[in-house]
């Protein structure tokens, strides 16, 4: 097999960082050697056909990303990037796996829909991938077909309590899927918002005139988030399963789910990027001479931006802290403005709800490295070791150890990284602006990174280095994941 060194490095991991040398051996690590170590008996750089030069900079696992949607049909149209340009732009930003979304809707097997996103990713995907199932429908054929799933490797199923007539469960079918999560093994994933109520709120501002794209965020206020996310607690409780709430954005819904972690339940949480950033009060006041007050339905997605007046931001950073917040996702789910955010012109509530960002979430939580709000292997934490655990994914991802696959990337603590929306050539290079998810903006135009990703391996493959490209689609493999690491 070819033998690839990555040397002078800093390895960091969730419990530590060390300088050692990393040897791959074709797909999988074999060693972890430190400065000086002769154990091995041979000069490691004259027999690796790849030396990677990792000096002053930091050599981390891949990053998993356990939350994506690629080209999810929504709201009339379908996210833009497919599973093809989104796992490129992934391998870009230093993701190398996803674990994206088969969709079931009501009335459609879920076996037949599983089929279908496999078939939309067979071939195309430049990393490696897995898939959760959304339940549309709760039956007791979609319950017979959770147990198959979870013999092929599918061991986490996402229910709604929000989008009535799409993807909504009511409280009964929701109790049903976690009884039957209890016995088979799997995890729970829920988006916890107050669906009906939401409903409401949304027909009440559209009669009042309120139709521009900040009153997606304010007719779904933090109320529907801590009201959801505490009943989906209760069923979970109810039915002895693990709950694992998406997305979560409203500090009074995190400190609903802390206080279940502190009672000793078996329930973990996700945010994302957007909810640590971004904030009603920037979607407000957004303008543009193409677009005028519009421009805010780039920041339009479900749960919505928060306040930062009342401190989400803050306290999801805090959250981040002290483990009650246990993964940063992207819930990556892209729509150009044109022919795509644009039907929402008038109406806010026909907007298709969602933000790209598979890019650039290892960017953007290592940032919080250097602004001091977590430590530098709590990034590896929430970036790479935790998804891989929590999805069944452990033994081989998120981790660099021997046997582990060869996924690494090389971080360069004194780069930089401008974030934005440049087409063509130019957007190949760090140093310059970088997008390239198949949309037509970017939400994270203009922030800088104190950071860049230098190198992108793939199970031995390198797919990214010296700001070009060498991945191609067809090298992503399918992940049959076991159930999570930390059920209990």
């Amino acid at each position: 097999m070819a033998l690839t060194l990555i040397t002078g490095g800093t390895v960091v991991g969730p419990t530590g960082r060390s300088r050692a040398d990393v040897l791959l051996d074709g797909e999988q690590v074999a060693a972890l050697v430190r400065p000086g170590d002769t154990t091995l008996g041979v000069d490691l750089a004259s027999v690796a056909e790849t030396v990677v030069d990792a000096t002053g900079k930091y050599v981390i696992p891949g990053a998993v990303d356990p939350h994506t949607h690629m080209e999810l049909p929504f709201g009339g149209t379908a996210a833009s990037d497919t599973f093809e340009t989104g796992t490129r732009a992934a391998a870009w930003g230093g993701t190398t796996t996803i674990v994206d979304f088969a969709v079931q809707r009501t009335g459609e097997r879920v076996q037949d829909s599983l089929a279908a996103w496999f078939a939309k990713a067979e071939g195309s995907c430049a990393i490696d991938y897995g898939f959760h199932q959304i339940l549309g429908g709760v039956d007791d054929d979609s319950l017979k077909a959770m147990d198959e799933l979870v013999t092929e490797g599918i061991t986490s199923f996402k229910l709604f309590m929000a989008y009535p007539g799409v993807f909504y469960s009511d409280d009964g079918q929701i109790l049903r899927a976690m009884q039957k999560a209890a016995t088979n093994g799997s995890m729970v994933m829920m988006h916890a918002e107050n669906g009906i109520a939401i409903d409401v709120l949304v027909r009440q501002a559209i009669e009042r005139g309120d139709t521009a794209p900040y009153f997606h965020g304010t007719t779904r206020p933090w109320e529907t988030e801590e009201e959801a996310t505490h009943r989906a607690i209760m069923l979970a409780r109810l039915a002895g399963a693990p709950l694992y709430v998406v997305h979560m954005s409203a500090k009074q819904a995190v400190a609903t789910l802390a206080r279940a972690r502190d009672d000793g339940w078996n329930v973990f949480g996700e945010t994302c990027p957007q909810y640590l950033y971004l904030s009603l009060e920037e979607q407000l006041g957004a303008r543009s001479e193409e677009w005028g007050d519009f421009e805010g339905a780039k920041w339009v997605c479900s749960t919505p931006l928060r306040s930062r007046a009342e401190g989400h931001q803050d306290e999801l950073w805090r959250y981040l802290r002290t483990g009650d917040l246990s993964v940063v996702s992207t819930d990556h789910c892209p729509f150009c403005m044109k022919e795509q955010k644009e039907l929402g012109l008038g109406d806010f509530s026909k907007i298709p709800n969602g933000i790209g960002g598979v890019e650039h979430r290892l960017d953007l939580v290592y940032q919080g490295v250097v602004d001091g709000k977590i430590s530098l292997e709590r990034w590896v934490e929430l970036c790479c070791t935790t998804p891989a655990r929590m999805f069944g994914l452990g033994d081989r991802k998120g981790v660099l150890t021997p046997g582990a696959d060869a996924d690494v990337v090389v971080y360069d603590p004194a780069g930089h990284t401008s974030i934005g929306y440049t087409s063509g050539a130019d957007a190949a290079h760090g140093n310059r602006k970088t997008h390239h998810m198949n949309m037509d903006h970017s939400a994270w135009e203009g922030f800088e990174i104190d950071g860049h990703v230098d190198v992108v391996i793939s199970r031995g493959k390198v797919l990214v280095s010296d700001g070009e490209y060498h991945g191609h689609p067809g090298h992503g493999q399918y992940l049959r994941r076991s159930t999570s690491a930390y059920l209990r």
